[in-house]
């Protein structure tokens, strides 16, 4: 099969595992692993940081984790590939470099991604027609206040991530890229494959989707979670890519966890949509062309992908402020408990009413966890339960309305039925609200702003 390029994935999210990356880079050979930091709208939350601190707006956990293995992949010569950089790359790349100065590093070479921040440019895309129409509701963008968008990122391919390897980046750092970049970046530049290759970038593509969630695909949030080893010692995956476009998805020997075709087969279905036709910014993959075969224990081939060209648009993720919300919760126990918590959710609403402060229907959330409110209709709920969390939660345009609303909770302990307990967390108070806006903006637009730069400290 020839040459073989080794993968892993050490943060499915932020907040992942600290420890994840350390023992993927220690516990086995890789030569590239990727790091995934951003979700839909974290770079809402990264704009907000930006907007207090201009050098701020990057994952600082990134730089935490970094402290840790920045020794290690320079002594293994492991690359690291990923979106930590959000809305600052640069000022992400100043930190590692001051770190790495700590650290009496040298010959460190770090690149950055940029382009995909579509916020400063809103008014020359609005005065080009492009009004980035909201893709399920038809809300144009355009039409929205512009201090109520926090932030608009266009989803980047792989090839800006290939082009900072190649010029030799030891860490690449970039913004909202797709996940499966992390994967694809790293095998365009170790294989030469072409921008319509298209197989192959649909291979690269299924393989970064496989393992965007960590250890998702090695036994964590699995079905038959009872089946999986050690737990709570799991391995992250591991791939083990050819220039054909074929991999092996396996993890470290030694670590916990479980790899076969049924935890692979679970992540494929992940965020898939439609099953022949999943789009991303470097082609289209036929998902119904995968082939799953069991190689090994904890090795599963994948192979026979096939890919159809990309789309003349890219995906945009932009984010605006919704309004406010708040949410509290109440553990009622003792008899006829889901009686007394339905109870206490009235009093709630009609104290709220006395009070001048009206939720209709569709702004107000009442749930009672230990009812089956979670998955309905899975399994009968007894009649007469020992004890249930009641879970209220609001929302308004109306700051002062939302924060009325935390001041109703802490009564009902002495002012609603017997049992109420549990208030803890102290008084709900008002947090913003954070709309997900997708939207497709054409390529010509963004290819031109993309930007790759290295530096070597």
């Amino acid at each position: 099969m020839g040459r073989i390029v080794r993968i892993g994935n050490g943060q499915g999210f932020w907040g992942d595992s600290p420890d994840a990356a350390y023992e993927l880079i220690t516990r086995g050979p890789v030569d590239y692993v990727g790091l995934d930091y951003l979700a839909e709208v974290t770079l809402s939350i990264m704009m907000r940081q930006k907007l207090k601190d201009p050098s701020k707006g990057y994952a600082t956990d990134f730089l935490t984790l970094l402290r840790r293995v920045l020794p290690e992949i320079m002594a293994r010569n492991v690359k690291i590939v990923t979106n930590a950089g959000g809305l600052n790359p640069r000022a992400c790349r100043e930190g590692i470099f001051r770190l790495a100065e700590e650290l009496n590093v040298r010959g460190l070479k770090v690149g950055i991604v940029e382009g995909d921040d579509l916020l400063p440019r809103l008014d020359e895309l609005f005065a080009a027609g492009v009004s980035l129409v909201h893709m399920e509701t038809g809300a144009r963008l355009s039409d929205v206040p512009r201090d109520r968008v926090l932030s608009a990122n266009a989803y980047l391919g792989a090839i800006p991530v290939a082009q900072a390897l190649k010029q030799g980046a030891q860490i690449v750092l970039a913004g909202r890229i797709t996940d499966t970049a992390l994967v694809l970046g790293p095998l365009v530049a170790e294989f030469g494959w072409g921008p319509e290759d298209w197989d192959l970038l649909a291979a690269g593509t299924v393989a970064g989707h496989i393992v965007e969630c960590g250890a998702q695909c090695t036994g964590g949030n699995f079905s038959r979670w009872w089946e999986v080893p050690d737990l709570w010692d799991v391995g992250y995956p591991v791939l083990e890519c050819h220039e054909d476009g074929s991999f092996v998805v396996t993890k470290h020997p030694g670590t916990g966890g479980l790899v076969n075709v049924a935890t692979v087969f679970e992540q494929l279905l992940y965020e898939m949509g439609d099953p022949t036709d999943y789009i991303t910014a470097d082609c289209r993959v036929d998902f119904t062309s995968i082939r799953l075969e069991q190689v090994g224990e904890n090795r599963v081939l994948v192979s026979g992908i096939q890919g159809k060209p990309r789309t003349d648009f890219y995906k945009v993720s932009a984010s605006v402020q919704g309004g406010f919300k708040a949410a509290g919760q109440l553990v009622i126990s003792g008899p006829r408990a889901v009686e007394k918590a339905r109870l206490c959710a009235e009093l709630v609403f009609r104290r709220l009413e006395k009070a001048g402060v009206c939720f209709p229907p569709e702004d107000r959330v009442v749930e009672l966890l230990g009812t089956g409110v979670c998955h309905p209709g899975v399994a009968p709920t007894p009649q007469d339960l020992p004890e249930v969390v009641l879970r209220i939660a609001v929302k308004s345009d109306d700051r002062s309305k939302v924060e009325r609303f935390g001041m109703e909770l802490a009564p009902l302990i002495t002012s609603g039925p017997p049992g109420v307990t549990g208030f803890s967390g102290g008084r709900p108070k008002p947090q913003e609200i954070v709309s997900f806006w997708p939207a497709l903006v054409p390529r010509e637009l963004v290819d031109s702003h993309v930007r790759v730069s290295v530096e070597e400290i």
